[in-house]
Formats: structure tokens, sequence, C-alpha cells
């Protein structure tokens, strides 16, 4: 029977499939997330997300560099079988089989080139976050002088790096890193103009990063006034570690910096009127909810 000699050489593929189940198999092994001893909660550092974000990465990239191979040799394997039990040999068929194999390698090349970008991004963002949070390590103080930081909140539908709790007011930091170019002589070009709603970096300009700081911002204030059935002044902090921030046309209801020396523009900072009762009480809520694997009011 005809059908007989494409249906046999699925015999030979057994192996490959077997090892494809074992790779995924293998993949869930590694999970770099730990949760509290106390209550169960996902234990959270600054850069959290981007450190889930980046377990992800790499997990896709052993999943793309393990599969590609076993995939890509299933026509080869299948053609090999297709040559023993077939009684005509057809060069057609053979260079179909050749070249759905090239496509493959292909294919799986770009894969794990986009995997190893998306990592380079991944690192460079969790640098920039974990070179904020510690310069917001700064803050913290003993009870006498009450400055709190909390890194990556939960949001609605998002998290926010850093939340700031100073006597003066909430800050809402949020982190964003990006790639510094380089000038034909090699200079590196470090110049970020910063406009009312335009972020102007050398050879290309930004609208989101302020908006988005702005609209967490308003969020964390309306949720904590909810929460706290009082009125918090939150500020908005966005910052670029690495470039060189000029500031003179920039917004008045944001700071916008490179993160070098934050703490000690936070603790001069006053975005309003910001009493000992609120203090305590915004410091109660978030320390309840920092911690939450959702984001409060979600």
């Amino acid at each position: 029977m005809a059908w007989l000699e494409y249906l046999l050489p699925l015999i030979f593929l057994f192996p490959l499939a077997a090892m494809g189940v074992i790779v995924v198999a293998l993949r869930n092994l590694h999970d770099a997330r730990v949760r509290s001893p106390f209550d169960a909660q996902p234990l959270r550092e600054p850069g959290q997300h981007l450190r889930d974000r980046l377990d992800d990465a790499f997990a896709g990239l052993y999943l793309n560099g393990a599969l590609g191979p076993l995939v890509t040799l299933v026509p080869l394997v299948y053609g090999m079988g297709r040559m023993l039990f077939s009684v005509e040999q057809h060069w057609v068929e053979w260079a179909f089989y050749g070249a759905l194999s090239t496509l493959l390698v292909l294919a799986y090349s770009f894969r794990l080139m986009r995997d190893f970008q998306r990592i380079s991004r991944l690192k460079l963002g969790l640098a920039c976050e974990l070179a904020v949070g510690q310069e917001l390590e700064r803050l913290v103080r003993p009870e006498a002088h009450p400055f709190y930081v909390f890194h990556d909140v939960p949001a609605a539908g998002t998290r926010i790096d850093h939340v700031v709790v100073t006597p003066c007011g909430v800050f809402v930091v949020e982190t964003r890193a990006r790639t510094r170019p380089f000038a034909p002589s090699g200079e590196e070009l470090d110049r970020l103009v910063v406009e009312k709603a335009r972020l102007r970096f050398p050879g290309w300009s930004e609208r989101k990063p302020l908006a988005r700081t702005r609209e967490l911002a308003r969020w964390m204030a309306e949720w904590l006034s909810s929460r706290t059935g009082r009125t918090v002044p939150v500020m908005g902090v966005l910052t670029l570690p690495g470039w060189k921030v000029e500031t003179d046309q920039g917004p008045d209801d944001l700071l916008v910096d490179s993160g070098d020396d934050l703490a000690s523009r936070l603790a001069e900072l006053c975005p309003g009127e910001f009493d000992a009762a609120t203090h305590d009480a915004v410091i109660a809520t978030l320390l309840e909810h920092a911690g939450a694997s959702r984001a409060p009011g979600d």
C-alpha cells in the first residue's frame, strides 16, 4: 500500500519527539521566584518584574536553543525514512525536505537572535532599576526620620518600580533604560533635553515615558486617597540613569532625573501638604499591599 511509504517513516521521529517532551518538561524546573515563609507572598526586590521577565527570557532562549536542532532535523530524519521504504526516489521530494530543514534553521536562528536582544535589553533595564533602587535606599532612616522606600509595587494592571514616602509627600519613581548612541567620531551622545510632554534624545524623541509616569502618579494619588480617606500629595519621578538631563524646559508636575543623588533631591521636595497622620496612614496602606501578587483594587 502506497500510503504506508509515508506512514512508516514516522517511526524514526519518535526519539526526536521523546527528546522534545523532555526538553519542555525540564523548562519549568528552574524558577527563581521565592515566596515569604510567613505569608507565602512573593518576595519583591528592586526590579523584580524585570527579574521575572529575564527568567522568562532565559527560559525561552533555552527552549529555542534545545528544541531548534530537534525540529530542524525532523524533515531530514523523515526523508531518510522515506528513502528506506519508498519504491521510487523523487529528487523533488528530497529537495523539499532539504529546503524545509533550511527554512527551519533560519527561523530558529532568528528566534535565538531575538532572544539575545531581548535579554540584553532586560539586563540594561534591570541594571538601571538596581542602580536607582540602591540610591533610594539611602533614604531609609530610623523612625525619628521617617523615610520609606517600597520596590516593585503593584498598580492597576502593572507595577511601579519604586514608591518613596517622605515627611513631605509620596513619590512614584519610574525608571527607563535607553542605550546611549555614539557620534561618528566615537563620542558618546548622552545629552537628554526634557520638554513639557516630550523627551528629546539624540536622534529621536519619546512622549510615552512622561505620560506613563503622570498616569501612575495620578493613579497612586487616587488609590491612596480612597484607602486612607485623606488627600495625599503624590509626585511622579522619571529616572534615566546614565543620561545628562537638561530640565530647563521640563514639566512642573514631574521630576525627570538621571538618578544620581536622587535620594538628596527627594528629601528636599515637598509636593503638597502632608501631615503626620496622613503619612502614617499611607505607610500602613503601602506596607499592607506592596508585597501583594496582584495590584490592589484589581
